[in-house]
């Protein structure tokens, strides 16, 4: 099968999604056309199978901003047409649907018939989709879709009540690579980020308001009360300079480690005790996936798709948006009790295995993609 694959380049966690997906689907002998501005950040080495088509953005005095969404739908449709491609699977509503859609116009005027699959991966549908400007173009993109599907029941359902689709979507969760994330013990890591034996509890993200990043320096703010620890933040984003400045107030400016993006997130992962994820919304909560994965138990908040990944009690805690108190108390519950901590960690990478490991998940995609071609 040739795929066309369009998603954004960057650390984001749709980005990542739609290029392990990629790579999997290539290992299984499909061939993948990634098209998109910039090479993605995890093809970081040659893969068999995968191809990059650069969409080129060209500047003319008269267009006061770029138009990329028109320069991807004639990249689409020229990879298409001489790739003789089978179907474009575009990640991230915006713009992408609505240039796979353009192409898909175009080629059919030249005989070519191309399915289009759309994946919704989250702000694209609970956030910027919902915007005036927008909400009529993404509500008639995901409708023009071939097939469409979310990484999970909450944006399926989100998806359907906010822009009153009456169209089939198919849930497909995101998934993991068990054999990569995987528990191992990173003792050197830890020793150098704790050298006096202190419990260490890891964030990961965009650094973005949604993200509540300051709620999890609270928590450790609380935590430290009961018990000797640290924070790891790993990425960045607007939302930084505010969190260097909380640390410094609550005088965590030592106890709280900046670390910036990061690729090889596993070993950081491997020598942290627990995740924390207090976001507002959260469609899936892949960052939390990868730490489960890891054996890492996580304390989130009850939003979004997060109460489909992690099973309150068993292989993690959830609590309301903003009750730091909460958290603060189930993770220093979980790190002052060891044979609850290992119960919670083997769940963890247990239900990681069995609900989300990559072979679990890709075939489902692979049937989906079947489905929609044998489609008239």
């Amino acid at each position: 099968m040739k795929i066309g694959i369009t998603c954004y380049p960057t650390y984001g966690g749709s980005g990542v999604v739609a290029t392990e997906l990629g790579k999997v689907l290539a290992s299984k002998g499909h061939q993948i056309h990634f098209i998109s501005y910039a090479l993605p950040r995890r093809l970081n080495q040659f893969v068999e199978n995968i191809f990059y088509h650069e969409v080129e953005m060209s500047s003319y005095p008269l267009f006061e901003h770029s138009l990329y969404s028109l320069a991807l739908t004639s990249k689409m449709v020229e990879v298409v047409q001489y790739e003789k491609l089978d179907l474009l699977h575009v990640h991230y509503a915006i713009p992408h649907a609505t240039s796979a859609f353009l192409a898909k116009e175009i080629l059919k005027s030249n005989g070519i018939d191309i399915k289009i699959i759309t994946t919704l991966h989250g702000t694209d549908i609970t956030l910027v989709g919902l915007e005036p400007s927008f909400l009529p173009l993404v509500k008639f993109s995901i409708e023009q879709s071939d097939g469409v599907t979310a990484v999970s029941r909450f944006l399926k359902e989100k998806t359907i009540t906010n822009y009153g689709i009456d169209k089939q979507i198919e849930v497909i969760h995101n998934f993991i690579d068990t054999k990569l994330y995987k528990p191992t013990p990173n003792k050197q890591f830890k020793e150098h980020v704790a050298p006096k034996g202190e419990k260490i509890l890891v964030h990961t993200s965009n650094f973005r308001q949604v993200k509540r990043v300051q709620d999890a320096i609270r928590v450790l703010e609380l935590v430290k009360r009961e018990m000797p620890a640290k924070l790891m933040l790993i990425g960045d984003g607007p939302d930084r300079s505010e969190c260097e400045r909380l640390s410094r107030e609550l005088n965590l400016a030592d106890d709280v480690l900046f670390l910036g993006k990061q690729d090889g997130i596993e070993e950081i992962l491997n020598a942290s005790d627990l995740f924390l994820m207090p976001s507002q919304s959260e469609s899936f909560g892949l960052s939390a996936l990868e730490a489960m994965s890891c054996g890492i138990p996580v304390v989130s908040t009850s939003v979004g798709g997060l109460p489909e990944l992690i099973q309150h009690n068993e292989s993690g805690y959830i609590a309301e948006i903003g009750d730091v108190e909460r958290m603060a108390k189930y993770s220093i519950e979980l790190l002052s009790h060891k044979k609850k901590y290992k119960a919670f960690s083997e769940n963890s990478r247990k239900r990681s295995v069995e609900l989300f490991e990559k072979n679990i998940i890709v075939p489902q995609y692979e049937a989906y993609y079947e489905k929609i071609l044998s489609q008239k």
